[in-house]
């Protein structure tokens, strides 16, 4: 069962990190809006569930980054004779950081934005059973210490419907 949460994570940054993904929407966005601070050289989508103390350490990576991973399986068999049927927790982290507060929240909640419309144009079949019906709940959190001196986070939890 743990190659079914694998494979979503891999469907799901796939889908985030294509070219009619979140760089276009985010090319889009920063087009709309004078904000220069969306003007990004590189963003990361990565399939890993890491807290944000152990991947700027180990990992070293620059921001803006979204991280994709499975929260939860849940097979309630619903339809009789599969193997797996049911749903996948999915979530997508993203991850933004600056030298100052001032705009951080804002730049959190665009670049929410930015996978919310990447999801919403994403529905439908996934292949190989994977189904997104489409909804999803976003969780801001607070700025802490991290990143370049101060690191947001928003979650953006959805739900991959599968049967195989």
């Amino acid at each position: 069962m743990g190659q079914i949460g694998a494979t979503a994570t891999q469907k799901a940054a796939a889908i985030l990190s294509a070219a009619n993904g979140l760089p276009a929407v985010i090319a889009g966005l920063a087009a709309d809006t004078e904000a220069s601070q969306l003007q990004f050289q590189t963003l990361h989508v990565l399939s890993q569930n890491v807290a944000p103390e152990i991947s700027d350490r180990a990992l070293g990576l620059s921001y803006p980054a979204v991280y994709v991973y499975c929260g939860k399986l849940s097979n309630s068999l619903q339809e009789k004779f599969r193997t797996f049927s049911g749903q996948a927790e999915m979530m997508a982290e993203v991850r933004v950081t600056q030298d100052r507060l001032d705009g951080l929240d804002n730049l959190s909640q665009v670049m929410a934005d930015a996978v919310t419309q990447v999801l919403d144009a994403s529905r439908g079949d996934w292949g190989g059973g994977y189904f997104y019906a489409g909804g999803y709940e976003v969780q801001y959190g607070p700025a802490k210490a991290g990143g370049k001196n101060f690191l947001q986070t928003a979650k953006i939890k959805f739900d991959l419907e599968i049967s195989i």
